[in-house]
């Protein structure tokens, strides 16, 4: 296995130059992981870095902040980039490659396909986000076509779209195991996101409720409430108390399911969207 060491990282900017570096270390008999990110990387980010380097003889990582799965009104233009901070960190945390694409590479001219997942991208952040989700499964496709490791690398915080992943590859054949790793949060409980320094002092502090609340869900079920209209209303509750947060929805999902159940009788997600001042964010608990 890989030591999680800081070694060379070599930055490649073309398709054809990773894939062929990942092919010639597969045919050289060793694993590789991969992780897809958009830069702007935290220990979020980092802890797939260390997944893959701990599971795998090489590793590889992708920074292309993709404009297909933004919509026109949001934050494709400021969101956040510093790819020579990325780079160190990547090479700090014993990544082999950095993968770093302009638009064009990924996106040549003409370029007009775009996949479908269906009913798994239709709801919560599918209907938040028009287009979102096929903008998020065309590149990721074409990411592991590119990079084709053994195992590809994402984080549980985008819930939903490791269930568009994982969907996306079951159904179009991809060779290559998706592994789902744990949120990462700070120690006040906020997940980790590159967004988050959108957020004011006084707006981080109210971020806060989307975490807390999600806690206050699974201490009411582990009471034994079970009515998921009292959990949200509980949930809402302490958001509001809170102030300054425009929740869009509350989500009981059965595990790797996208339909929402009405009583908990088994394990589930609880997936949240809520805006705080100007900035977006998700979240999401196991119960």
């Amino acid at each position: 296995m890989a030591e999680i060491t800081a070694r060379s990282l070599q930055v490649l900017t073309r398709g054809e130059q990773i894939r062929s570096a990942v092919l010639a270390a597969r045919n050289a008999g060793e694993t590789v992981g991969f992780v897809p990110t958009m830069g702007a990387l935290h220990e979020g980010h980092l802890s797939l870095v260390d997944a893959a380097a701990a599971e795998c003889d090489r590793v590889a990582a992708s920074i292309f902040v993709n404009p297909t799965q933004f919509g026109p009104h949001e934050d494709f233009a400021k969101y956040p980039r510093d790819l020579q901070r990325d780079l160190t960190l990547l090479r700090q945390r014993g990544c082999d490659w950095a993968f770093t694409p302009e638009p064009a590479e990924m996106y040549p001219p003409g370029f007009s396909t775009s996949i479908d997942v269906g009913p798994t991208a239709a709801p919560w952040e599918g209907a938040a986000r028009p287009g979102h989700f096929a903008g998020v499964a065309t590149v990721v496709h074409k990411l592991l076509q590119l990079v084709p490791a053994h195992c590809a690398y994402f984080g549980q915080k985008d819930y939903q779209q490791t269930l568009v992943v994982r969907r996306m590859a079951a159904d179009l054949n991809l060779p290559v195991e998706i592994r789902v790793c744990p949120i990462v949060r700070d120690a006040d409980g906020l997940a980790l996101s590159s967004r988050n320094v959108y957020l004011s002092a006084d707006e981080r502090r109210r971020a806060l409720a989307l975490s807390q609340s999600l806690k206050l869900a699974e201490s009411l079920v582990r009471a034994g409430e079970t009515d998921v209209a009292v959990l949200r209303k509980r949930m809402l509750a302490h958001i509001a108390s809170v102030g300054g947060v425009a929740v869009e929805y509350i989500a009981f999902l059965p595990e790797d399911a996208v339909v929402e159940t009405t009583r908990i009788d088994g394990p589930v997600v609880v997936a949240i969207a809520a805006r705080v001042g100007g900035t977006r964010l998700i979240d999401n608990w196991r119960i």
